[in-house]
């Protein structure tokens, strides 16, 4: 049988809405259910939901193994009058003079809205700061055009509409298989510009020729840092560094950058890759030479053609070197 408890949280800490972004910090009550039982220690200030636990806020739905729901006194806005004590220490249910500060999930962790979704072994979410942090294995966050993973810890900043993945993140578009990789993460999304619920703000026409860039319409940039790789259909893109647009589909890359294309590479101190066209062009450092290595072109199926075999070098063939 499956149990109930309404959790109200009055005094949360008012923020504007954020369409259906994970943000579990506005007000109003929390229902949580489970089927194992539902424990609440009035000492401890925390209830405990297990078996199937589920928590829904604002549109959004917290599902795991276990649920804690920590409470506390409501703060008093500056200047209110105190209010009047109770008979009891506590009512009924840790609603009343109480509020939320603190929602933690443990055990095949998924947390969804109308288009978002996230997934860990662990979350914990922090109302006060309106920060979730996942943790554990799998970790990911789907939006409506991007998927977010990461090996160590996946943050979502709701306030700030900022999520931060660490240890072999990638943000990859599905519709396009495009990837940005590196070992840490920060994507920044749109936030609308007409306000809660509105379309995002508009965004550049492609040209033509020109596929949608990653993103579109929802996420406004990926900050990367260390071994980031961006792939597109043609190339793989390597730096210490980078920063991609998905409103304008260009990517910088800076520091020790490689530029690869089959088994042709060459390197350079900044490349700029253009997402939509595939495009890479590659900037030297200071009076120094972009160096790179063309292989001759490979022709697939020859032998079975009965054509000469060009995967092998022919004679005097081989690999060119170049400098700029």
């Amino acid at each position: 049988m499956r149990r109930a408890f309404l959790l109200a949280a009055l005094a949360a800490v008012p923020l504007a809405a954020l369409g259906q972004n994970i943000d579990l910090s506005q007000g109003g009550p929390v229902d949580v259910t489970a089927t194992d039982g539902i424990e609440w220690r009035q000492a401890e200030q925390v209830v405990i939901a297990r078996g199937n636990a589920r928590a829904v806020r604002a549109g959004v739905t917290v599902e795991a193994d276990r649920l804690l729901a920590r409470y506390r006194p409501a703060r008093q806005p500056a200047g209110a009058a105190a209010p009047q004590q109770a008979a009891a220490p506590m009512d009924a249910t840790p609603g009343g003079n109480n509020e939320i500060w603190r929602l933690e999930a443990e055990g095949r962790v998924k947390i969804t809205t109308a288009t978002d979704t996230a997934r860990g072994d662990r979350a914990v979410y922090d109302i006060d700061q309106a920060v979730l942090v996942l943790t554990g294995r799998d970790l990911s966050l789907t939006t409506a055009q991007q998927v977010i993973t990461a090996k160590d810890s996946l943050e979502y900043w709701s306030q700030k509409r900022m999520a931060v993945a660490r240890g072999a993140a990638v943000v990859t578009e599905p519709a396009e298989n495009r990837r940005v990789a590196g070992d840490t993460l920060v994507a920044y999304f749109l936030e609308g510009a007409g306000g809660p619920g509105a379309p995002p703000a508009p965004r550049p026409a492609p040209a033509p020729g020109e596929k949608e860039p990653p993103g579109a319409g929802r996420m406004d940039r990926v900050e990367a840092y260390g071994n980031v790789e961006i792939r597109t259909a043609t190339e793989v893109v390597r730096g210490d560094r980078g920063i991609y647009s998905a409103q304008t589909g260009m990517a910088r890359l800076l520091g020790n950058v490689r530029i690869t294309r089959g088994d042709n590479q060459i390197n350079g101190r900044e490349a700029i890759v253009n997402m939509r066209t595939g495009v890479a062009r590659l900037v030297s450092s200071p009076g120094a030479r972009v160096q790179g290595l063309i292989v001759p072109n490979q022709q697939e199926g020859a032998a079975e053609k009965g054509q000469p075999d060009k995967s092998q070098p022919a004679p005097g063939a081989g690999s060119v070197r170049i400098g700029r």
